[in-house]
């Protein structure tokens, strides 16, 4: 029987209660703590006759499968071969017998439950979980070990995890109809696109992170890239200028590190990891939680993916729970976008079921977990053994559910399409969206931090600044693109133009040479359009340069945008504004529409 079923399984320690014995291949029972094992490896193992007093010790303790267990009786107990790790096994009340659970039990260390860092993660129509800090039977860990398919993107970097540095991971569910029951879901000739796709950005200080959810159906630049094909060799395959987002992995013998090419020169950040799965790891893993809570504004009954649910709470798992990550058909105007609400809706529900006491306190439940998601998980070298999953869960074990925020790239209409079915990245939000997860902003703090930055700017350039300001209309500013970053001077000047007023603004394409920071040149007469700019960019007084003759009534000032450039809207100096787009709290019960 399993220590679920035996009693309160937040007793249970099951790395504290087997080892293995390397001579004879099987598990057996530490008992004692300060006498250290109570079946040491040097010696044989004990028969399968116990007394009732032996029996009482193995009753609460073993991990499902750890060897054999032994049933006591009136008289001698009898060996019977204990389930594969991480079967589910029927209760004794629900076997139609059995013994009780013994009057007394040896209890675990205080707080060691905690000692169970759970690595929480989502990819696509799944979310991944490992359970670190158990790190208890050898052959238990080197099966989870053995399910990780691992694979080695050209060019990409193997390192660690570096206290004081950000690191970015790109989960990709794709849409390759493998396992059983699939046959109805994705496109039946992928040869396993990049479905959902979301990049995971986790704060330097480890306080926050980011899930960003890049759409399907963007149309963005797929750079260059070499792909180790089965056989071993190398292929190059050609970028191209614009294309779905989507195609940046299986089309063409593109891998999954072409997809972290793409993001990279995407968002600017640097895509340190992946981890990529298929449809059967959604179904396995909300099996193995025993399901995720959902909910809905209005019943849905939908044919194409069938799924049926009441309008509430439903908790949902196995095909059910990939109908719904997969339907378009049964929320909002039944588009990409609005599915990827519901996923993230979906994933924010699972985290919460993963860290519950009734996942974190079931040695059951764990095994099952982890099995699952190493079983369904391919991922990079870097991250490619079980060690170093569980380094990056205690990486992610300090940070709440409150600060992990899931959001859409923001998009609009692709406009070279008469009748759009793409979407482009929105010129001015996705820039800042961009620039505050790479300033480690929490989507979940962005009005405090956005008035700490304000605060902040307005001490430092008081005296400078201080005085009246132009009208947006009447400033005028020729800005030219010294930062090294593709089209800065235009997504500025449209930022000015169009969300600022800034009307009399002239792109004047590259500066002679790069800029290592951002400076506005202005003259005498020009202070109050000088402030009036710094004040919208959120220019530190060290960027103004004042000159000493007054300019001509139609002269325009002079930005030249440097290194310190991070996208059009965002401030130059201080914390970085976040965008106000639309968000999924992972600690919030959300019901989809």
């Amino acid at each position: 029987m399993d220590a679920h079923s035996r009693g309160r399984a937040d007793e249970i320690d099951p790395a504290d209660q087997w080892v293995l014995n390397p001579q004879t291949g099987n598990y057996e029972l530490r008992l004692d703590h300060s006498a250290g094992q109570s079946q040491t490896p040097s010696r044989p193992r004990r028969s399968s006759t116990a007394t009732a007093a032996d029996t009482t010790g193995t009753g609460h303790g073993a991990p499902a499968g750890a060897g054999r267990s032994t049933t006591a009786g009136t008289g001698a107990g009898t060996a019977t071969e204990a389930p594969v790790p991480g079967q589910r096994r029927r209760r004794v009340s629900e076997q139609g017998g059995g013994q009780q659970p013994p009057a007394s039990r040896r209890k675990r260390k205080q707080g060691a439950s905690r000692k169970k860092k759970v690595l929480l993660w989502t990819g696509g129509t799944m979310a991944f979980v490992l359970v670190g800090g158990a790190t208890g039977a050898y052959l238990l860990y080197k099966k989870l070990d053995d399910n990780i398919h691992v694979v080695d993107p050209v060019g990409t970097q193997s390192a660690g995890f570096r206290k004081g540095e950000a690191f970015n991971v790109l989960i990709i569910g794709t849409d390759k109809r493998t396992g059983e029951g699939n046959g109805g879901y994705g496109d039946k000739d992928s040869p396993g696109h990049a479905d959902t796709t979301i990049l995971f950005h986790v704060a330097k200080d480890r306080t926050n992170a980011t899930a960003l959810s890049i759409p399907r159906d963007l149309m963005t630049a797929i750079p260059e890239c070499q792909s180790r094909q089965p056989d071993g060799s190398i292929l190059t395959i050609p970028g191209q200028t614009q294309a779905r987002f989507n195609v940046s992995l299986g089309q063409d013998g593109r891998d999954a590190g072409c997809t972290m090419r793409t993001v990279k020169e995407l968002t600017g950040l640097t895509v340190d990891h992946f981890m990529m799965v298929d449809f059967n790891a959604v179904k396995e893993l909300t099996t193995a939680v025993g399901g995720v809570k959902v909910c809905v504004e209005k019943p849905v009954d939908d044919p194409k993916s069938h799924l049926k649910l009441p309008a509430g709470e439903s908790v949902i798992e196995g095909e059910k729970a990939l109908a719904f990550v997969r339907t378009r058909s049964s929320f909002g105007n039944k588009s990409d976008l609005d599915r990827i609400k519901v996923q993230q809706q979906f994933m924010s529900s699972m985290l919460r079921q993963m860290k519950s006491d009734e996942t974190l306190t079931s040695p059951t439940k764990l095994y099952d977990l982890a099995e699952a998601a190493t079983d369904a998980l391919t991922v990079d070298k870097g991250i490619g053994s079980l060690s170093k999953l569980q380094d990056l869960a205690k990486e992610l074990s300090g940070i709440d559910m409150k600060n992990i925020a899931f959001a859409t790239l923001p998009v609009i209409d692709n406009p070279a399409e008469p009748k759009p079915i793409t979407v482009v990245p929105h010129p001015t939000q996705a820039p800042q969206l961009f620039a505050a997860m790479k300033a480690d902003t929490s989507l979940t703090e962005v009005k405090k931090k956005t008035q700490d930055a304000k605060n902040a700017q307005k001490q430092a350039q008081a005296k400078l600044l201080q005085g009246t300001r132009a009208a947006a209309v009447d400033v005028r500013v020729d800005v030219f693109n010294g930062s090294g970053i593709q089209g800065a001077a235009q997504s500025t000047i449209n930022w000015l133009q169009n969300n600022e007023g800034v009307t009399r603004s002239t792109n004047k394409s590259n500066a002679p040479e790069k800029a290592a920071k951002t400076t506005l040149t202005y003259a005498p007469n020009q202070a109050d359009q000088a402030r009036k700019l710094a004040d919208m960019m959120g220019l530190p007084a060290s960027a103004l340069k004042p000159g000493r003759q007054d300019a001509g009534v139609r002269e325009p000032m002079t930005l030249v945008l440097g290194a310190d450039f991070k996208g059009a809207g965002v401030p130059i100096t201080g914390p970085v504004k976040a965008p106000d787009v639309e968000k999924v709290e992972a600690d919030k019960q959300v019901c989809a529409k």
